[in-house]
């Protein structure tokens, strides 16, 4: 099976997703994420807005203020820094603003981190399906170990937690901030997404040839999907049809890369046949 077109394959995803196997699939991740921001959702109220409204309207009054040692290290780590903000009266402004922002973007990618990770688990089940529908003339060689999705994960964090920190001084720009503050959770949606799906399908060889040629290709599907993903708790329900669609796009680069070794092969053992079938020819115009 095979798609020429992007739409094609968009609409292919969207039918498998709507499929009883896909959406069974889909509720794992919804289930588990839905149940861990309740935990922490609860867990932070102790020590929520009102009692951080407490604290800076009590700092900007200049009365002293002690922090509860008892306080979740959060709380402590959030007072401080704006508690040093509404000091000057230029930066006060901006304890607001980051208060909205920094807790509308924990949240999205708490959620987001949550639900990449469970589907990560679930990576392989998805495209084995998709394989057994449409894919059975292909025999998949992936790679990577055991370890190799823990290190991706750790790596892909860290580096997005130093993209955060890189761009501080940029989030203080009227619309600059709503691209910049996106980038560091583009790479980190990328790098995992596009990893669970690769190294499941392709081999290392395989991985290097497909994504050398197609990367903005697949970079735009991961960027397209990381649009979906800004529609407030989308990904909770839409984390399997990623996997679906990116499986579709590296199903049909590999469906395509094999052919194409199959024909060259094909080719020289022609060539090599009509060779052997002159030089015979002409042994025996010698003789």
């Amino acid at each position: 099976m095979s798609h020429d077109t992007e739409f094609e394959i968009i609409l292919q995803s969207i039918k498998d997703f709507f499929t009883s196997k896909m959406l069974m699939f889909a509720l794992i991740p919804l289930l588990f994420v839905m149940v861990v921001m309740y935990v922490v959702f609860f867990t932070a109220a102790g020590y929520g807005m009102e009692a951080l409204q407490l604290y800076l309207d009590q700092v900007q009054a200049g009365n002293d203020v002690i922090i509860d040692p008892a306080a979740p290290f959060y709380f402590i780590w959030m007072a401080t820094v704006f508690g040093f903000l509404v000091q000057y009266s230029i930066l006060s402004g901006l304890v607001g603003f980051l208060v909205y922002t920094l807790g509308t973007v924990f949240v999205m990618m708490f959620s987001v981190f949550l639900t990449l990770v469970v589907i990560g688990f679930l990576t392989p089940g998805i495209l084995s399906v998709l394989h057994k529908r449409h894919y059975q003339h292909l025999e998949l060689h992936g790679h990577g170990t055991l370890i190799s999705p823990l290190w991706v994960l750790i790596k892909s964090t860290l580096v997005m937690i130093l993209l955060f920190i890189l761009f501080v001084p940029l989030y203080f720009i009227p619309v600059l901030n709503l691209v910049v503050i996106n980038i560091p959770l583009y790479y980190f949606f990328h790098k995992l997404l596009n990893y669970d799906v690769a190294s499941t399908l392709l081999s290392e060889e395989e991985y290097e040839v497909v994504y050398k040629k197609n990367s903005l290709a697949f970079r735009g599907r991961t960027l397209f999907l990381y649009f979906i993903s800004m529609i407030p708790f989308i990904t909770l329900f839409s984390a399997v049809f990623y996997i679906i669609y990116l499986g579709h796009a590296y199903y049909g680069k590999l469906n395509k890369l094999r052919g194409s070794v199959i024909n060259n092969m094909d080719d020289i053992k022609m060539e090599k046949e009509a060779n052997t079938n002159s030089n015979g020819g002409y042994e025996r115009v010698e003789q």
